[in-house]
């Protein structure tokens, strides 16, 4: 490769991280009202439902499925968060593969594939930060989150 094509991809490259940390912060600032709701709401209320199993005239059997029990929302919540990210991370990867197959086949034709690369690139990622906002209601929706719970 020569050190101008070499240098372009580096470029490519560095502006693909670029525009990949915007999706982190977007999702960051979208989804803290979510996060913040399972890792203070739900485990404050693991931790004092788990506190109350701890009582000497139960068996140790009991006591360990009161906790269990007392798990099961934050489990459920928690699976449920990792669920929607985990297939907002695969559309986002697979649109970003079609552009890949893009600049790959450009580069074969010999035509402008950086340009096509980080232009598709780019559509695909600001569609999905535009999908983080309904991606954070339809997580609130299910877990039960009201806006007014983070005022």
């Amino acid at each position: 490769m020569d050190p101008f094509a070499a240098h372009e991809e580096q470029l490519a490259s560095q502006r693909m991280r670029q525009k990949l940390e915007e999706v982190n912060v977007a999702a960051q600032t979208n989804l803290a009202p979510v996060q913040d709701h399972v890792n203070f709401s739900l485990q404050k209320a693991y931790f004092k439902c788990a506190h109350e199993c701890f009582d000497r005239s139960k068996r140790q059997e009991e006591i360990s499925n009161c906790v269990e029990n007392c798990n099961i929302p934050l489990n459920n919540a928690q699976q449920t968060f990792d669920a929607e990210m985990g297939r907002f991370q695969e559309r986002l990867n697979r649109s970003l593969m079609v552009c890949q197959d893009k600049y790959e086949a450009a580069k074969l034709q010999r035509t402008e594939a950086k340009h096509d690369l980080l232009s598709c690139a780019d559509k695909a990622i600001q569609e999905s930060i535009e999908t983080l906002p309904h991606l954070a209601n339809k997580l609130k929706s299910s877990l039960g989150i009201r806006d007014n719970d983070f005022m």
